[in-house]
């Protein structure tokens, strides 16, 4: 039995299980949420156990959540997490380190170079480059309106 490609599109869509957008969402919300949570309880702690201010405890919550979530995509946590969460668990900083942490790990029997160094920066190299030119972006329109250096 051979199907055309649109017989074969409306057979697949038909065995589709149904997708609830408004479950879907509130999965994303709720966990993605939760993440920032975790992320806001390292602050307070740095601001109030290791008595730093607010903007200087802002890097060290960043290598905590980064280091957590290269733990748990490193354990395949991660990836369970972002399964039942969908985009919630791509909060920026989290889904950025499991993204190069997966990469990492996919291509580790190529060797470090060629493998890890090589194959790392495939899905998260557009998250940089995005990231660099709008910031660029984002400094010109600065520097324009005339509220740069001030």
């Amino acid at each position: 039995m051979a199907m055309s490609p649109k017989e074969y599109q409306a057979y697949a869509k038909d065995k589709e299980p149904p997708r609830s957008i408004l479950g879907n969402c509130l999965k994303a919300f709720l966990i993605g949420g939760f993440i920032c949570v975790i992320g806001q309880v390292f602050t307070e702690l740095f601001v109030h156990l290791m008595d730093m201010s607010r903007e200087d405890a802002g890097n060290p919550t960043v290598a905590v959540m980064i280091f957590i979530s290269v733990v748990l995509t490193s354990l395949g946590v991660y990836d369970k997490i972002a399964q039942f969460a969908g985009a919630g668990s791509a909060v920026p900083v989290t889904g950025f380190a499991n993204s190069m942490c997966s990469a990492a790990l996919e291509h580790r029997s190529e060797g470090l170079v060629l493998g890890v160094g090589g194959n790392m920066f495939k899905l998260a190299g557009s998250v940089i480059v995005f990231g660099t030119v709008a910031a660029f972006f984002v400094g010109i329109v600065h520097l324009i309106l005339g509220t740069g250096g001030q």
